[in-house]
């Protein structure tokens, strides 16, 4: 219950399906602690820490995918955003990307035991899935620099895909540093959110690239 108390009390009110993400959002979590007593997953261990800088901090800017029919989450890790994201918007498609077998099997057994159809999970490098052009939007957290990201990315870019990365307080730094790499692809690159974790857990700032 101390997840689920935890998640019902720093998640918005107006958050679209808030039960489910709160309830569904607490098994996420006890699931991750469990895993964590046989390899790491996440350093984030208190029940409170991991409702706002898991499930809060993914689902802050829900409305900027409210238009997507189909998210690819690079990197998920131990399901973020993707899961809490996918809990928050139903009738989007998410399709997590792992790379790490170990990560990717946790994230598959979490899916099942949720119960979540509109969400599943591929042991692959998101640049690969990328190239198939089937998603509109692709985001992660902590995934990579933008500059980076634009080399990874580019050809899905082209293909006008929007990418929403979540970032820390030094974006525009990360913008700038990527001028060089961004010459030939012509990408646009800005900041198009801020918030602030409760807590003093860190500031927050969604940069949004498209072609």
């Amino acid at each position: 219950m101390l997840f689920e108390n935890e998640l019902d009390r720093v998640l918005p009110a107006d958050l679209p399906h808030r039960e489910a993400v709160v309830a569904k959002g607490a098994v996420h979590l006890a699931l991750i602690e469990e895993a964590n007593k046989h390899f790491n997953l996440t350093r984030i261990t208190t029940p409170r820490e991991a409702a706002i800088k898991h499930v809060l901090d993914s689902v802050m800017p829900w409305r900027l995918f409210a238009e997507a029919k189909h998210v690819l989450d690079a990197g998920t890790g131990a399901g973020f955003p993707g899961i809490p994201l996918a809990l928050t918007l139903p009738e989007t498609r998410f399709t997590l990307a792992e790379s790490i077998g170990k990560k990717a099997r946790f994230v598959e057994s979490a899916l099942t035991e949720l119960g979540m159809p509109n969400a599943s999970i591929e042991a692959r490098r998101a640049e690969e899935l990328a190239r198939t052009g089937e998603m509109d939007v692709i985001t992660g957290r902590a995934l990579a620099p933008i500059a980076q990201v634009l080399e990874l990315f580019g050809a899905a870019l082209k293909k006008g895909v929007r990418i929403l990365l979540y970032k820390g307080p030094d974006a525009e730094r990360e913008i700038a540093e990527a001028a060089v790499p961004n010459r030939k692809l012509r990408a646009r690159m800005a900041v198009i959110m801020r918030y602030e974790l409760p807590d003093a857990a860190g500031s927050r700032t969604i940069v949004e690239i498209v072609v």
